[in-house]
């Protein structure tokens, strides 16, 4: 029980400060999110919303928005991201961010154009398949 809350401390302590930057931007999000009605949600150490339906999810810090049936390797993959977070800190933007959001969109813009069985697997790409390996090791 004590570890826990140590890894709680650290995380948010990390999360406020080395990765303070896309922390911010969730805690504007998060702060829509509350004002328009959603109720937040926890996983682990993580802070979460759930809105829509029929996507995956992002994640801001953290804090994440997912779908509003999010199945427990989205949770997982979205806290991995807030684990890069908290590793990668000031350079998470540049590095893992911004390159998701493009990914995302593009394979988005692929699968209506009836292309998607031709996308390579979503974690193939290093970034998120890392994501997805630290939230199924650390949050299971």
């Amino acid at each position: 029980y004590k570890m826990k809350t140590v890894k709680a401390i650290m995380f948010w302590l990390l999360s406020l400060t080395w990765g303070a930057l896309m922390t911010l931007c969730g805690g504007v999000v998060a702060l829509v999110l509350l004002v328009t009605g959603h109720k937040p949600k926890r996983f682990h150490y993580l802070i979460y919303f759930e809105v829509g339906s029929g996507w995956g999810g992002f994640e801001l810090g953290a804090f994440f928005v997912v779908n509003k049936t999010p199945s427990l390797h989205i949770l997982q993959h979205e806290s991995g991201h807030g684990l890069q977070n908290i590793m990668l800190g000031v350079f998470m933007p540049f590095i893992v961010s911004i390159p998701s959001c493009i990914r995302y969109w593009w394979r988005e813009y692929k699968i209506r154009k009836g292309l998607g069985n031709t996308l390579p697997p979503y974690d193939r790409i290093w970034f998120e398949g890392w994501a997805t390996r630290l939230g199924e090791k650390h949050f299971n």
